[in-house]
């Protein structure tokens, strides 16, 4: 009986060996619908894209902590509780002295890994800004054919990404496209005229992200995280046209939704958005992660705003974090600001103080 004791105790350390060294299914899917056995990261990304830093302190900008001491931006933003880094990247910005090309993404991730924070990589496919209003070709491929156009996304994809990983840089998530609500490069990916190269440029640049990082984290990123509509028409195109993605990234707004007649006020523009995460991370069974946002932060004049709308910020920003944390169903994996080191005079939805402080607006990070 003792013997028989001791080998069903020898069974169960067994057991638990096995168990514990087993994979928890922590692992991205790389499909367009994850498998529902999988374990959730159980850490949330609190980020912010900062890839203005270098041109900013190219031009003398310094940035400061709240006892005045001079610290570097990636430092600061991980002292004020961030874990993660979002960098954008452009085809071949010469005219604008070649900020966030790929050399300029390089240094800017050298720093974001050596403080062992996330990156998140955000493709324009554009030579400059791409978002809901403009999606320009870059110069070098206007003349070219839809397979052409193909080759190029997936070419200039795998080469950035490849710069990564030959400099030991591991993405944790990789945006194709940036705010791509009406598809990219126009008008050849334009969703509403012509859907099917939109999935297949989009489908492209998944398979290349996927060719040199098998377990990054593919995102296909629109902006009014509040329409729900919007989301369903967009990624029905995608789905419907064979292109898959891993997440759902999601701009939210308040100031522009209500400057634009969108919504009716800050608090439903979230309350819309949160529903919207709950809505479409069900239908299309993939996480969802709110990849920008942004508070007022100056007046019409470019100054400071008042105490007063700051901590207003500060309250906003932080019931965002909280509801995407605990009214999602587990599906929001994280919020990113948009550019929070920005001075009042260089962009009203910025966090920061003209001469380099963080604002309380940042303290919902905490």
């Amino acid at each position: 009986m003792k013997h028989m004791k001791f080998l069903s105790f020898l069974f169960c350390i067994a057991f638990a060996i096995l168990a514990c060294s087993s994979n928890n299914g922590t692992e991205p899917d790389s499909g367009l619908f994850p498998d529902d056995e999988e374990t959730p990261t159980a850490e949330f990304a609190k980020g912010a894209d900062i890839s203005w830093v270098t041109e900013m302190e190219h031009k003398g900008m310094k940035f400061y902590n709240a006892t005045g001491t001079a610290t570097d931006c990636f430092q600061l933003m991980k002292d004020l509780g961030l874990n993660a880094i979002r960098l954008r990247v452009w085809v071949n910005p010469e005219e604008h002295d070649n900020w966030c090309n790929k050399a300029d993404l390089l240094a800017k991730a050298k720093r974001t890994a050596s403080l062992g924070m996330d990156l998140m990589v955000d493709f324009h496919y554009s030579d400059w800004w791409a978002d809901p209003g403009k999606q320009n070709i870059p110069a070098a491929w206007k003349s070219h054919s839809y397979e052409q156009m193909k080759t190029d996304v997936a070419n200039h994809t795998a080469e950035v990404l490849q710069l990564l990983k030959d400099n030991q840089i591991t993405p944790k998530w990789v945006q194709v496209g940036n705010e791509t609500s009406n598809g990219f490069l126009w008008d050849m990916g334009k969703a509403d005229q012509n859907p099917k190269q939109y999935a297949g440029l989009f489908a492209v640049g998944y398979d290349a992200v996927k060719t040199v990082f098998p377990q990054a984290i593919v995102i296909v990123h629109l902006d009014n995280g509040f329409d729900n509509s919007l989301y369903n028409w967009n990624l029905d195109i995608l789905k419907n046209n064979g292109a898959k993605w891993d997440m759902i990234g999601m701009s939210l707004y308040p100031y522009w939704a209500l400057e634009s007649g969108k919504e009716t006020s800050a608090g439903q523009t979230i309350t819309d958005c949160i529903a919207n995460i709950k809505k479409v991370s069900e239908k299309y069974n993939c996480d969802v992660m709110v990849v920008e946002t942004g508070m007022e932060c100056a007046d019409n004049n470019g100054k400071l705003a008042s105490a007063s709308v700051l901590a207003e910020g500060k309250t906003m920003m932080a019931r965002i974090i909280k509801e995407c944390r605990e009214n999602t169903n587990g599906r929001c994996k994280g919020v990113f600001y948009w550019e929070p080191e920005c001075k009042p005079s260089q962009y009203r939805l910025g966090a920061f103080t003209e001469d380099g402080y963080p604002t309380v607006i940042m303290d919902a990070f905490k």
